[in-house]
């Protein structure tokens, strides 16, 4: 007894002092003992001081008078960009002419014939049902001008998102040199792609496709990339023992094995090109985009619904049909696509014959009056005055009283570099010394950009976003890992929300809970939730069911096997969707700039607005430099949980 008495306390910190995250604890209190003491005699000020700040505001300004001086003259712009553009043109017009001269019949049954093909004759009803449902909204119109724009800008997205991949995937190189690129093209904002595109080709539809290229194509570049490099090695070696040259290799094997991935890539590629198009209605997309930014700026909930349930259902209709296609249910069978075709042809001529080309107008249902009702309904019995709870209004102000304004207030009255030794001690934790130095100095360019207080104001609304939003997501989560039924009643609502794009979510927030920071964050929480509560449900139900067997075994309770089994053994997914909430709370609190959001993007959404090269494209860079510090504070990567320190 009195041996393990004396040696049970020796046993602990030897344990303890092994630990890796304890080695590295040390060391950050070590160097915080001799830094701290330094930087508080330097700087005893919180604000990051004005030596260390670099003004860009009039070289930007300089290249901005530039481009908009030359746009009209310049041989750059005539004979470069200016071909772009028309070709641009050309393409939408072409496009759009086409879904014309179908009309809404033929359009109809060819969208039905293709997802027949695909992915059988349920998803076929499901496509014609959507596209009869946007006819019946009255948004034919809009919304074949949306999938024109879509058709073109996805095309050129897998284009140029697929030779990119390619080069990754077979040269590490290029690998190493496109990886920052795409994290900060992923990173960076839309409102911040709009810009200097605005600025070289102008208001229109031409600024509008580039903008959602550049957007939509890095998913198709990465998902190309992993496919290529995760091709099984032993066909690989098989193919190559046959004597085929590497050309082959590439078109008879690694990238029929990377099919999956591709279309993967394809899926998503087209859901941010449908994000973007709607956002890039803020510089002349027009289509279903345009009537949302109008319904956003007069705060009409009815209009936003009407222009926002096509946009939906297009989103859900392309997502259910490309991923059936990666699901392998693609049918192949000789002479049904010519089939397909020549029916969606014919019921195109019949129509034309019959010029019942365009949408019947008797034949629409006017949704925006009864929606407002109700949305007044709500707003007079709920916006305020509720007894017990209170109304919306309360709670928005509530939480920026009770958390938005101490998270701010706190993380401005900190010494900046004690803000830098915070993030530097949590990346260090979660991956290796080069993460904390790439998050360190990603904060600190904010820094030096000279935006550090409206930095951390946006920071205090993404960090209380998140915060509700991981509570949510996790409890949602492991509902429904824990329950299918609570799975499949969750399933179409996580789907309506994840396909919905950005813009949407403002307005029923705006309704209910006004303008201001709590609104923006509130329709942050919305956005981010299903990705949440996805992937934690997911990581859940991926856990070994012998360790689950093994547990209730040895006679642990339902809760004792979600805390001692569950989750830890779900912790790499719990992690992802962390990352994931914090990356898709940070795009939304960006575009909450337009409803009160203020911070970095007030400044974003200013810059666009007023033509503002400095201010927007300063807040963008700021913006790019919180969502690599936050992901590199959140993001668990196999290569950093193997190597350690």
């Amino acid at each position: 007894m009195a041996t393990v008495t004396t040696s049970a306390p020796r046993v602990l910190p030897t344990g303890l002092l092994k630990h890796r995250a304890v080695h590295k604890l040390l060391l950050i209190a070590l160097a915080a003992a001799v830094l701290v003491p330094l930087a508080n005699a330097q700087w005893a000020s919180g604000s990051w001081p004005d030596a260390l700040t670099v003004d860009l505001s009039q070289p930007l300004t300089h290249v901005s008078d530039w481009i908009i001086d030359n746009r009209d003259s310049h041989p750059l712009f005539l004979y470069g960009f200016g071909y772009v553009s028309e070709a641009v043109v050309l393409a939408v017009r072409a496009v759009y002419l086409v879904l014309l001269g179908l009309g809404w019949a033929g359009v109809t049954a060819l969208g039905a014939f293709v997802a027949w093909r695909v992915a059988g004759v349920r998803l076929a009803a499901g496509t014609a049902a959507a596209f009869l449902a946007c006819g019946l909204l009255g948004m034919w119109v809009p919304t074949m001008q949306t999938l024109a724009l879509m058709v073109v800008a996805v095309l050129t997205s897998v284009v140029v998102g697929a030779l990119l991949g390619l080069a990754a995937g077979l040269s590490d190189r290029m690998d190493k040199a496109l990886r920052p690129v795409l994290d900060t093209m992923q990173v960076l904002p839309a409102f911040a792609y709009l810009l200097p595109v605005v600025l070289v080709f102008g208001i229109g539809v031409p600024a509008a496709v580039l903008a959602t290229v550049v957007y939509a194509a890095p998913p198709m570049a990465r998902l190309t990339s992993l496919g290529l490099r995760s091709a099984d090695k032993g066909v690989l070696e098989a193919a190559e023992s046959l004597g085929t040259t590497a050309r082959q290799r590439l078109l008879t094997a690694r990238i029929p094995l990377a099919r999956k991935e591709l279309l993967l890539g394809l899926n998503q590629t087209i859901m941010m090109a449908l994000s973007m198009a709607v956002i890039a209605s803020v510089i002349g997309a027009g289509g279903l985009g345009d009537r949302v930014y109008q319904a956003l700026a007069s705060v009409d909930v009815g209009a936003a619904l009407e222009a926002g349930i096509p946009i939906v259902l297009l989103a859900v209709v392309l997502d259910r049909i490309t991923g059936a296609a990666g699901d392998g249910h693609l049918e192949t069978r000789r002479g049904g696509w010519p089939y397909a075709l020549g029916i969606a042809v014919a019921i195109a001529v019949i129509g034309r014959l019959l010029g019942r080309l365009d949408w019947p107008d008797p034949w629409t249902v006017n949704l925006a009056e009864p929606v407002n009702r109700a949305v007044d309904w709500m707003t007079a019995h709920l916006y305020s005055g509720v007894p017990v709870v209170g109304g919306t209004a309360d709670w928005a102000a509530h939480f920026t009283t009770w958390v938005l304004d101490p998270v701010r207030d706190g993380l401005q009255w900190l010494p900046w570099w004690s803000v830098l030794l915070v993030v530097a001690t949590l990346a260090w934790l979660i991956g290796t010394w080069r993460t904390a130095l790439t998050a360190v100095l990603a904060m600190a360019a904010i820094g030096v950009l000279g935006v550090w207080t409206p930095a951390l104001d946006t920071l205090s609304q993404v960090l209380a976003a998140v915060a509700v939003t991981l509570v949510l997501g996790f409890a949602t989560g492991i509902a429904a890992a824990r329950s299918d039924r609570v799975e499949r009643l969750l399933r179409p609502v996580l789907d309506v929300f994840q396909t919905m794009p950005q813009f949407v979510y403002l307005i029923p927030v705006v309704a209910l809970f006004g303008v201001g920071r709590a609104p923006a964050a509130a329709a942050a929480v919305v956005y981010a939730l299903p990705a949440v509560v996805r992937i934690t449900t997911q990581g859940l139900r991926q856990v070994d069911p012998a360790a689950m067997e093994s547990s209730r075994s040895l006679g642990a309770t339902s809760l004792q096997q979600l805390r001692q089994v569950q989750l830890p053994l779900a912790r790499p997914a719990l992690l992802l969707a962390v990352n994931q909430g914090v990356v898709l709370v940070l795009a939304v609190v960006v575009i909450g700039g337009l409803v009160g959001g203020g911070a970095l993007g007030y400044d974003t959404v200013f810059g666009l607005a007023q033509g503002d090269l400095a201010t927007g494209l300063v807040a963008g860079a700021a913006i790019v430099c919180l969502g690599l510090m936050l992901d590199r504070v959140t993001q668990p990567t196999e290569r950093r949980t193997k190597k350690g320190a």
